[in-house]
């Protein structure tokens, strides 16, 4: 779990640099999201049969979680705010 946190602050600076852009709640809630996405990359590497339980995502997939989370975060946002 902790191995999870450390990988999703990491993770969620390279998916902000890999994602450019404005993000509402600045570069906080960025790694907040890369946390939540490193979370997403060990559910869905475990849905695919990647990890099996209690193994954590590798970096590859935490990135991948990361960005699909920023970008359902910019999707609402965006309809939020339009």
């Amino acid at each position: 779990m902790i191995g999870t946190i450390i990988v999703g602050l990491i993770v969620g600076a390279i998916a902000k640099m890999l994602m450019p852009g404005r993000d509402p709640g600045g570069f906080l809630i960025t790694m907040l999201l890369g946390i939540a996405g490193s979370f997403v990359g060990s559910w869905l590497g475990r849905l695919l049969g990647l990890y099996s339980y209690g193994e954590s995502a590798g970096f590859l997939m935490s990135i991948v979680g990361a960005m699909a989370i920023l970008w359902i975060y910019r999707l609402i946002t965006k309809s939020q705010a339009g």
